[in-house]
């Protein structure tokens, strides 16, 4: 017999999660959908080499919504974030700079370099996270739905009415924010090119760009409106790996009733006289629902589990001009010991060994990786972040080894990487083994995701790890098409909840509850296009 249900959600990721969570609390009858054999989509921690575990794609928290987290009890499932002593450490050719760890470090630090970024630092600080706080408000917020009638002009209206209260020069910063490339953007505060690198990383994190391509420094924006433990801005590691916090989730969403079923790929939505019908499994198996939410990405869910005949040729073409590229490459290494870095000697646990470590030197070096990429298909000396999450959390590795997350820029999706992932996978290890020389003799196993492991193994199209890059022309109610900003496709019941929607990327947990509450706000109408 045919299974029936109040929704289905399509992807048992982070924001899948969060959707299934709202929706059955609110008494609905929610089944999850996840096509891999675990879940949590790519917010997952594995075993990928006999005694070490970790998060093997998303990495690290901030961006989580408090909201979500209260609302879902994440701390009684055993949610915890240990926040980092200093947040992040750059070496350079013959120096180093650290970024945090309490008052007055940041600024000192800077002072080694320029005295001018050392008194220009606090002013940056705070511009920057009033901007920050806009953002923080619009993220738990429905886009309006442009072109929408008057109802959306009312909501645009109404979100956008703080910003036009705000201090003439947070607006100049955030139009600065939205229209420049990074470079462009900390050149209005810095000058040394050191402390200029330290923030401007921040751009081009999951974004095919230089930090000196336009619009940029928005990205830069995104990577710093987070909080851990109550404190904005701060970034941590998740006990037990990011896994932890969507088990946690899991187990608040089962607590509220939700069916979660793992290795149950969909193959197609089910549509009929422009209403959503349910889904078809690749199994063969029909589930009827009259809502629809998909964790996938609108590029995923649009060409490839959409009958092209159900969506009109306007938004066909749309959709295929999507963009899906974060040039991202990503590795998971096992260490028999922590690198010991040239500029930093030691190999004994130290404050930057726990920190975000940026191999990132100069901001020429990063519009180089970019350059590169475009040219060769990958960066020849690319832009590696590494966290050791092993240093706060020892049940990752055995006794005396550890375990290290490689995000890497810049890499081109189109190039082959069935024939060059092992190449490109040992040029990074040795861009790491440049500033820290005894970092490949230390590597026990590595398990490698290219832009194609990333699609394959997670669904992210073109590995994009954002679900669509985070142009102008791809944020809030632009994302992911203009006219469907709010969560809802052009299909009736059918929602989207996954980061290809506002307010992006990273692990947020926003748009799984913000299409929830766009779902339940629908209800009356869904029944009364039902009993049509």
């Amino acid at each position: 017999m045919t299974k029936t249900y109040d929704a289905l959600i399509i992807g048992g990721g982070h924001n899948g999660l969060t959707c299934a969570f709202y929706l059955a609390r609110a008494g609905m009858r929610v089944r999850v959908l996840e096509r891999r054999h675990i879940v949590g989509g790519a917010a997952v921690t594995e075993e990928f080499h006999p005694g070490f575990r970790n998060s093997t794609a998303s990495y690290t928290v901030s961006l989580l919504r408090p909201k979500v987290i209260a609302d879902m009890r994440l701390h009684d499932y055993g949610y915890r974030v240990i926040e980092r002593t200093i947040s992040n450490f750059f070496p350079f050719e013959n120096d180093y700079v650290k970024l945090g760890g309490g008052p007055g470090r940041t600024e000192a630090e800077f002072a080694r370099f320029s005295k001018h970024d050392a008194k220009a630092y606090p002013k940056y600080d705070a511009a920057l996270e009033k901007v920050a706080n806009v953002l923080r408000d619009l993220s738990l917020q429905i886009p309006p739905n442009v072109g929408g009638g008057l109802a959306s002009l009312v909501a645009a209206a109404k979100q956008g009415w703080p910003m036009a209260n705000l201090d003439l020069s947070v607006q100049r910063d955030l139009l600065d924010i939205f229209t420049k490339s990074a470079r462009q953007f900390l050149d209005g505060w810095f000058e040394h090119d050191y402390v200029q690198s330290a923030f401007a990383f921040d751009a081009v994190v999951g974004n095919y760009a230089g930090v000196s391509t336009p619009g940029s420094a928005y990205v830069l924006l995104h990577h710093v409106f987070g909080e851990v433990n109550g404190k904005l801005g701060a970034w941590g590691h998740s006990v037990g790996g990011m896994g932890a916090i969507t088990q946690a989730m899991a187990r608040a969403c089962e607590d509220q009733g939700v069916e979660i079923s793992l290795e149950a790929p969909v193959a197609q939505v089910l549509v009929n006289n422009g209403k959503v019908q349910g889904v078809k499994l690749e199994s063969g198996e029909e589930l009827i629902a009259p809502i629809v939410a998909s964790n996938a990405g609108p590029a995923l869910l649009y060409r490839q589990l959409v009958d092209q005949s159900d969506l009109d040729e306007d938004f066909q073409r749309r959709i295929k001009g999507f963009k899906t590229c974060s040039g991202t490459f990503r590795m998971n290494v096992a260490l028999s010991e922590l690198p010991d870095f040239s500029v930093l000697p030691g190999k004994e646990q130290a404050e930057h060994h726990t920190a975000g470590i940026i191999i990132a030197p100069g901001m020429d070096y990063m519009d180089q990786a970019f350059i590169d990429a475009q040219q060769h298909g990958w960066s020849k000396k690319p832009i590696v972040e590494i966290k050791i999450p092993s240093t706060v959390d020892d049940s990752l590795a055995p006794p005396g080894c550890h375990v290290a997350s490689l995000f890497c820029q810049q890499f081109d999706p189109t190039v082959d990487w069935d024939a060059n992932r092992e190449k490109v996978a040992d040029l990074i290890i040795d861009t790491v083994n440049d500033h820290a020389p005894n970092f490949r003799k230390s590597v026990i196993a590595t398990q490698i995701h290219s832009p194609w492991d990333l699609e394959r193994k997670f669904g992210l199209i073109g590995g994009d790890i954002m679900h669509g890059t985070m142009g102008i022309d791809q944020l809030w109610a632009a994302r992911p098409v203009l006219g469907h900003g709010d969560y809802r496709g052009p299909i009736k019941g059918l929602y989207m909840c996954g980061a290809g929607t506002h307010p992006g990327g990273g692990v947020t947990g926003a748009p799984g509850h913000n299409a929830a509450h766009a779902i339940l706000a629908d209800r009356p109408l869904i029944r009364k296009l039902l009993r049509s």
